[in-house]
């Protein structure tokens, strides 16, 4: 049987503090989700001037990359026309996002869950998301 360890709610308080903080810091609210490695929402905070739009885009971030065990930007780095996965975008009803700002969490190589982020630019969402997980490592 393989132990695996799991995300708690208390692990993604200390992540969306931290990714919260980060926002504030580079001065723009966001909307940031927190899933676990089934892609199931465990927190959402949309800040005060987070685009609206971007709810859901940032929850299917964390849900691609926690599902998917990988980067929302790698995804689409190799999912243009003639990539090797080109119009994977469409799948699961629309909800696989190929855009920056979704990062899989993994705790000693083990996938936990992903988070999602979006409102900024795309290096923005990224550096946000990072520093949550950065936040939760540390916090190991």
């Amino acid at each position: 049987m393989k132990m695996v360890p799991k995300l708690t709610l208390a692990d993604a308080k200390i992540m969306m503090a931290a990714a919260e903080a980060k926002s504030e810091e580079i001065g723009v609210d966001m909307d940031i989700a927190i899933v676990d490695d089934g892609g199931n929402l465990l927190m959402f905070q949309r800040m005060d001037n987070a685009r609206i739009t971007s709810i859901t885009i940032a929850t299917d971030k964390a849900f691609t990359a926690g599902a998917a065990r990988k980067s929302t930007r790698a995804y689409g780095e190799v999912s243009g026309p003639g990539a090797p996965a080109f119009g994977i975008n469409s799948s699961i009803g629309g909800r696989f996002m190929i855009f920056a700002g979704g990062l899989p969490i993994f705790i000693d190589d083990q996938p936990v869950g992903g988070i999602g982020c979006s409102s900024g630019s795309p290096d923005q969402d990224e550096i946000v998301a990072q520093a949550g997980i950065d936040a939760l490592l540390a916090s190991l």
